[in-house]
């Protein structure tokens, strides 16, 4: 228990709380993460350890897990008794969280303060999965492959899948841009395969030698973001809807549940936070292609 009065103003940090702090700008810095994000992350935590410097505890709080918990606890009752809204709250925990992931301590299990919960993204199971990718394996073109299989074997939303240009595909992975950022994508190997393909097909389509487009259309004019929403439906089962929505979450949720690192695939994804990543789960830190081994494939 953590005993003392709780302070509220920032004080010098021990050179044990500060080089947690610095340990943590380290591992922040390469992280697929907005600027923005990684300073607000930075700014939470520092005023995390500025409270802890004046609280003691049986145990450490920074590498045991239990006590972990109750200075976390404890730390949002300090937040409350400021004033603090809910949704601040939250994203101190969020901080907290991804701070004590990356140290191997695992999450703080404290309860969020908003009331009105995320809904868990949808998402297909192993067998629904693997009946999607037979369809696709068995019927598809090598374009509609590729397009039926980039929202699941890299995450991509379907305004990305049909703002690719064929430029932006190379061996070591996708040129991927959204909303004026972009981002590299490594490439499954079953996706570098299926792109290969399409490539290779690509160049007898007419438009190839002027339009840049990855995906064309018969006419030769970069194919429309309906039209791709029409490919990745044609391969579910009536009683199955899939659309690229689906296939994007369960990316997300089978990296996240088989332990990923929630950082990396929040990169892989171009989310610029882990709020929205946090409803697949947390987990722990992995090399970041290494997390694609997660995906069911059989294609």
């Amino acid at each position: 228990m953590a005993s003392g009065k709780i302070r509220s103003r920032t004080v010098l940090l021990s050179p044990e709380l500060a080089t947690a702090l610095a340990g943590y700008a380290s591992a922040l810095e390469p992280a697929s993460l907005a600027g923005s994000t990684k300073a607000k992350y930075l700014s939470r935590l520092r005023a995390y350890l500025s409270w802890l410097a004046g609280q003691s505890f049986d145990d450490d709080p920074l590498t045991d897990p239990a006590t972990a918990a109750d200075a976390v606890s404890g730390f949002c009752g300090h937040l409350k008794s400021a004033d603090r809204a809910p949704t601040t709250i939250d994203t101190y925990l969020s901080a907290l969280d991804d701070f004590y992931a990356r140290r191997g301590v695992g999450r703080p299990e404290i309860r969020r303060e908003r009331s009105v919960r995320h809904p868990v993204p949808r998402t297909l199971d192993g067998p629904r999965i693997r009946r999607y990718l037979g369809r696709v394996r068995l019927t598809a073109t090598p374009r509609d492959r590729a397009i039926a299989l980039l929202p699941y074997l890299a995450g991509l939303r379907i305004s990305e899948v049909v703002g690719l240009d064929a430029g932006d595909v190379a061996p070591d992975g996708l040129s991927v841009r959204a909303g004026g950022r972009s981002r590299r994508i490594p490439l499954h190997p079953d996706l570098r395969r299926v792109l290969t393909s399409w490539l290779e097909a690509r160049a007898g389509w007419k438009g190839a030698d002027d339009e840049p487009a990855l995906f064309l259309n018969h006419r030769g004019l970069r194919l429309s973001d309906r039209a791709a929403r029409d490919v990745v439906a044609g391969f579910a089962d009536p009683g199955e809807p899939v659309n690229p929505l689906i296939l994007r979450h369960t990316f997300a949720a089978q990296l996240v549940r088989d332990g990923r690192d929630p950082v990396l695939v929040a990169g892989l994804l171009g989310l610029g936070s882990l709020d929205s990543t946090r409803r697949y789960g947390l987990a722990a830190k992995v090399d970041g292609e290494a997390v694609l081994d997660s995906l069911i494939t059989d294609v």
